[in-house]
């Protein structure tokens, strides 16, 4: 029987941290984003603590022009291939954009990863939107439909390929001579307007069928095959309440394809600070402010408030005046947050602290205050799974699987090991094999 409590993971892209100068921190190796020794170390931790899944987002482009640190992984297959190698039951989930990829070498680099990690994989569909990236491609983007369009038939006969070597085809036998039934192992034969696959597959299925399938909560056009093909999907709501109406928009796609709403997990993105008090959570991430940024920092804030800002009164609370003149933006949610701390007392340099300027809510605190936070989501059915994104990996990591998973556990809200062997298993999703023919009517199929 399937429990219900959260699922969690951790967000793994540049393995620095959400904070821009985390890389600058004497904790951080500087070099990590290449580093793959302590990329796995960072998954050993968030294994040893029962996180649940790495997430690897990934873009295919550098701006021109760019001068910052490197946000995404050199490669998210190679790198999560690697660290397959030296974990157990986390689960891995690479980015592979439906706009380049072909079918056969998604299913075929997807399942080699899923035989190797005995089940642990999962893939994030994404249409690529970028200039940047189609011009790595040598191509130009194309409108909405044919991207969607093409998302379909990328994702119709990668399962199909995943589903050509059935169960049934068994395993070598060396007393009866027989390697395979080949019965079992049949071509797909699919050609749509954009990609196609004989197939089949060189490989057989893992221990829990196929990748789960993971996609952004996308708007307008990504809504419906997200509700078909989805097994998660990933969204970035600032609010309890969007989130709720996010969540519930892609149920009732998923049972608009014919699915029941319970098979699709929605996860969200949750930013976070830790430290044994709230003051000391605060410090902690102060420390990682520097003086260069502060001007930038500050204008941002100031949008926040509707109030200026001055670098001489960074470290006291706003005046009266200041107060009485608080104007909530309405473009940013993260407005009434900065807000209601001004008019608490906080001083500027401890309202950025809280990280009100982090693209994604959170908390900075306490762990007890980080589990409330996740509790209160999970309970309010606006989320069923997690991925943390820690503000400086270097350290936050480890203390949120030795300091939040225990509070979590002790409120039943955690299992105290791993459900299962899979990702599926620990994800509480079915096993799955090909596409799922309750999505597809006549109209629908690749032929």
């Amino acid at each position: 029987m399937k429990t219900k409590h959260m699922t969690i993971g951790v967000a793994m892209a540049d393995f620095y941290g959400s904070h821009p100068n985390a890389w600058r921190s004497e904790e951080t190796n500087p070099l990590t984003y290449i580093n793959i020794d302590e990329q796995i170390k960072y998954a050993k931790i968030a294994e040893n603590g029962g996180l649940d899944y790495i997430f690897m987002p990934d873009r295919v482009f550098l701006h021109l022009g760019f001068t910052g640190i490197v946000n995404f992984p050199i490669d998210s297959i190679v790198q999560l291939s690697a660290i397959a190698a030296h974990t157990k039951h986390i689960g891995l989930i690479p980015t592979l954009s439906t706009s380049f990829n072909e079918p056969y070498t998604i299913a075929r680099q997807l399942r080699a990863l899923d035989l190797i990690s005995k089940g642990r994989v999962g893939w994030q569909v994404v249409p690529s939107f970028e200039p940047d990236a189609f011009a790595n491609y040598g191509q130009s983007v194309p409108n909405s439909r044919d991207k969607y369009e093409r998302l379909h038939e990328v994702v119709q006969i990668t399962q199909a390929l995943w589903g050509s070597w059935k169960k049934e085809a068994g395993e070598p036998n060396q007393e009866t001579g027989v390697f395979l039934n080949n019965e079992y192992i049949q071509p797909i034969n699919l050609q749509g307007k954009y990609v196609g696959a004989r197939g089949p597959l060189q490989a057989p299925p893992s221990p829990q069928g196929q990748p789960i399938l993971v996609m952004p909560a996308a708007s307008n056009s990504g809504i419906q095959p997200a509700g078909m093909y989805a097994d998660a999907i990933i969204g970035m709501p600032n609010t309890i309440e969007e989130s709720v109406r996010l969540r519930e928009i892609f149920r009732s796609a998923a049972e608009d394809a014919g699915r029941n709403a319970d098979e699709i997990k929605f996860m969200t993105f949750f930013t976070f600070g830790l430290g044994k008090t709230r003051r000391e959570a605060l410090d902690r991430r102060r420390a990682m402010e520097n003086p260069e940024d502060l001007p930038g920092r500050l204008r941002h804030l100031s949008m926040l408030l509707g109030v200026p800002l001055s670098e001489s009164a960074v470290d006291e609370p706003l005046t009266s005046n200041q107060l009485r003149a608080l104007q909530q933006n309405p473009h940013v949610n993260k407005s009434t947050q900065a807000i209601r701390l001004a008019k608490e007392g906080y001083s500027p340099l401890d309202i950025i602290a809280h990280g009100v300027l982090d693209n994604t809510p959170g908390v900075v605190g306490t762990a007890e205050d980080v589990a409330d936070y996740l509790q209160e989501w999970f309970e309010a059915g606006a989320a069923d799974s997690f991925v943390i994104i820690a503000d400086r990996l270097s350290d936050a990591l480890s203390d949120f699987v030795n300091q939040v998973i225990p509070v979590l556990q002790e409120r039943g809200l955690r299992p105290e090991n791993y459900m299962g062997n899979t990702l599926r298993e620990n994800m509480n999703l079915d096993y799955q094999l090909g596409v799922d023919p309750r999505i597809l009517n006549e109209s629908d199929q690749i032929k």
